[in-house]
C-alpha cells in the first residue's frame, strides 16, 4: 500500500511536454477565464519538476475555490464515462461535483482502486530498495567459488522386489499340544523361500530322520556305485588264512540260495570256497581281523542298551553278519554281543574247522596273498534299503565307511566332523548342525529343522546323485514307514508325500517333500520334542497335510 504522507501517492501528475492537447472553447475566454488556464499549466508544469508541492496557504485555497473557471477535462476518468471530447466546466470543480455528485462520486471510487492497486506495486519496488539501501553490508558472492551441491535424499542401492502376499494359514495344527515343543520348517523347493518356520533355527534331535544326512554323506563321499569289501588273505602260517572285515554288515552267513533281510548280499560261504582254492595247503586255522576301525568303539553310550535288545541296532565291528541278527530274515530280531565271534564261528563253519582253538583275532601280514573276495550291494542299493524302513545298522555302518573313505579313522567321534564337511559339498551351510552317529538314535544329534528342509530341497531336485534319496523316502499311505499313515481326514495327502520318518522315546520327527495342490513343490522338517504319546504322529500327519492344502499360498502367520 501506498505511503500516506506521501504527497505524489494521494495525486497524479501532469507532464507539460505530454499533456493532451487542448481544444480551443468554441466561444471566447473571459479574462478570468484565460488567467486560471495559465495558472493551470503552470501548476503542472511545477509538478513535473518538483519533488513535492508545497501547501498553499488559506488565503489562496478561499481564492480558488471562489473563481469561476472554463477548463477542459480530458482525464481518465471522461474516458471511462465513454467521451473523450472536451467537456466545458464552469463555476470551478466543485460546481461540477455539485452538478454530477453521483457520477464524481463512483469515478473518484475507480480512481482511488487504480492508485490504490498502483501504491502496492510502488511500494514493494521501494521495501526492495530500502533492503538494498540498508545499512548492514551485505556479503557478495565470490563468483570464482564453486557452489555448494544441494542435498539430495538418500536412496536404498537396490529396490526391493515385490513380495506376495501369502494367505493360508496352518497356525491351527502347528499349535496343536500333541506336537509338544513343535519346530518346523517349509521351503519352496523352486524360489528357495522359507515359507513357515517356527524356530527352525534351533540346534535339535532328529531322530531317524538323520538318516537322510548320513545318505546324503555317504553318496557325495562314496559315491553312489561305492561298494563294500570283505576279503580273506592268506595267514602268516602255512594252514592259517586271516578273514578281514571291511566293514560290511550285510555280509551273510546264510547258505546258497537262502536270503537274509539284506537281498543280494555277498555270502560267507562264497569266501570260505574262494580261500580253499587258492590255498595250497588246507586251511586249518583262522585270524580275525575287526581292525578297520577300532572294534572296541562299537557302541554309542547315548545309546539305550534296549535298542540291542529288542532288535534294531547292532554292535558296530567292521566284522559282523547278517547285521548281528539272531534271525537274518528278521528286520528286527535280537542282535548279537559278540558279532566279531558270530562271524568267526560261521566262516569256520563253512570251512569245515572245528574247535574254537582254531579261531582267533589278529591281523593280516603285510603284503599277504590275497586268497578270495566279496563285496555288497552298491551304496545306492544300501541307500534304497536303509530309509525306507529305517535301518539303524546301515545308518551306522554308512557313516563309519564315509569317515575312512573321506581320510578319517572310522570312530564315531570323527562323524562330527566327517559328516558336516560332507553335506558342505551340497552348497549347504552346516552352522549348528552336531552328528553323534549316524543312525539318528542319539539324543545329543542336533540339527535345526531349516537344514534339514535345504537338503530336503536338494533332495527334490535330485542334483549330485539325490535322487536316490528321493526315490527310497517312503510315500504318505502307501509305502515303507508311512505306508499306515495320512488317515481320516489326513488321506487327502496319500501318495502326494515323500518323507523320512523318526522315532525315539523323546521325539516323533517327519522331513521330506509335500507336492502341494496347486503344483508347488515344498521341502519340510518337522520335530515333534518332548513326552510323545499316541496322539503326536496324527498331529504330524495333519499338520504336513495343511501345508499340502496350501501350497505356495503357505503363510507364516
Amino acid at each position: 500500500m501506498s505511503d500516506p504522507q506521501d504527497p505524489q501517492a494521494a495525486e497524479p501528475t501532469i507532464d507539460p511536454l505530454n499533456a493532451p492537447s487542448v481544444t480551443p472553447p468554441t466561444q471566447p475566454l473571459t479574462r478570468r477565464e484565460a488567467r486560471e488556464l495559465a495558472q493551470s499549466a503552470s501548476v503542472a508544469e511545477a509538478t513535473s519538476v518538483l519533488p513535492a508541492v508545497e501547501h498553499e496557504t488559506a488565503a489562496e485555497q478561499e481564492t480558488t475555490a471562489e473563481q469561476e473557471t472554463t477548463v477542459l477535462v480530458t482525464s481518465p476518468i471522461a474516458e471511462a464515462f465513454g467521451s473523450a471530447a472536451p467537456q466545458p466546466a464552469r463555476g470551478g470543480i466543485f460546481a461540477m461535483v455539485a452538478k454530477h455528485p453521483n457520477a464524481w462520486l463512483f469515478s473518484a471510487l475507480g480512481v482511488v482502486f487504480v492508485l490504490l492497486a498502483t501504491g502496492s506495486i510502488v511500494a514493494g519496488a521501494a521495501v526492495g530498495s530500502s533492503k538494498a539501501d540498508a545499512s548492514t553490508p551485505v556479503s557478495l558472492a565470490n563468483p570464482s567459488a564453486t557452489p555448494s551441491p544441494t542435498p539430495t535424499r538418500p536412496v536404498p542401492a537396490a529396490i526391493a522386489a515385490a513380495t506376495r502376499l501369502r494367505t493360508c494359514s496352518v497356525a491351527a495344527p502347528a499349535s496343536d499340544p500333541n506336537l509338544l515343543t513343535f519346530q518346523g520348517s517349509v521351503i519352496n523347493t523352486t524360489t528357495g523361500e522359507v515359507l513357515f518356520d517356527r524356530n527352525g533355527a534351533t540346534p535339535s534331535r532328529t531322530a531317524s530322520v538323520l538318516k537322510t544326512l548320513t545318505a546324503a554323506a555317504a553318496l557325495t563321499v562314496l559315491g553312489p556305485d561305492y561298494q563294500i569289501s570283505t576279503k580273506v588273505y592268506a595267514g602268516s602260517t602255512p594252514g592259517s588264512v586271516v578273514l578281514v572285515g571291511g566293514g560290511d554288515p550285510t555280509l551273510s552267513a546264510l547258505g546258497a540260495g537262502q536270503e537274509s533281510v539284506y537281498r543280494g548280499a555277498p555270502k560267507l560261504s562264497d569266501l570260505a570256497a574262494q580261500a580253499r582254492a587258492k590255498s595250497s595247503v588246507p586251511i586249518t586255522d583262522i585270524v580275525l581281523d575287526s581292525t578297520y576301525w577300532d572294534p572296541t568303539d562299537n557302541w554309542d553310550p547315548s545309546w539305550e542298551r534296549t535298542e540291542q535288545s529288542e532288535g534294531s541296532q547292532p554292535e558296530v565291528t567292521a566284522l559282523t553278519v547278517d547285521g548281528g541278527r539272531a534271525n537274518p530274515q528278521a528286520q528286527n530280531s535280537q542282535r548279537s554281543s559278540d558279532p566279531i565271534a558270530d562271524a568267526g564261528a560261521a566262516f569256520a563253519a563253512d570251512l569245515g574247522i572245528s574247535g574254537a582253538a582254531h579261531v582267533t583275532t589278529g591281523t593280516a601280514p603285510a603284503g599277504a596273498t590275497l586268497l578270495g573276495e566279496v563285496k555288497s550291494q552298491p551304496v545306492r542299493a544300501l541307500v534304497a534299503y536303509m530309509l525306507p524302513i529305517s535301518d539303524n545298522t546301515l545308518g551306522e555302518y554308512l557313516a563309519r565307511q564315509t569317515s575312512k573313505v573321506a581320510g578319517s579313522n572310522g570312530s564315531s567321534a570323527s562323524l562330527a566332523q566327517v559328516i558336516p564337511a560332507a553335506l558342505a559339498k551340497y552348497g549347504l551351510t552346516t552352522t549348528g548342525v552336531g552328528i553323534r552317529d549316524g543312525s539318528g538314535l542319539s539324543d545329543n544329534n542336533v540339527v535345526p529343522a531349516t537344514f534339514v528342509a535345504r537338503l530336503m530341497a536338494k533332495v527334490a531336485g535330485g542334483q549330485q546323485n539325490l535322487n536316490i534319496i528321493y526315490d527310497a523316502l517312503p510315500i504318505s499311505g502307501k509305502t515303507g514307514t508311512l505306508a499306515s499313515r495320512f488317515t481320516g481326514a489326513n488321506a487327502v495327502a496319500r501318495g502326494a508325500v515323500n518323507a523320512k520318518t523318526g522315532w525315539i522315546k523323546s521325539e516323533y520327527a517327519l522331513a521330506g517333500v509335500v507336492h502341494a495342490t496347486d503344483g508347488a513343490t515344498l521341502s519340510f522338517a518337522f520335530y515333534a520334542l518332548g513326552a510323545i504319546n499316541s496322539r503326536t504322529i496324527p498331529a504330524l500327519d495333519t499338520i504336513t497335510t495343511a501345508v499340502f492344502k496350501c501350497g505356495n499360498n503357505l503363510s507364516n502367520n
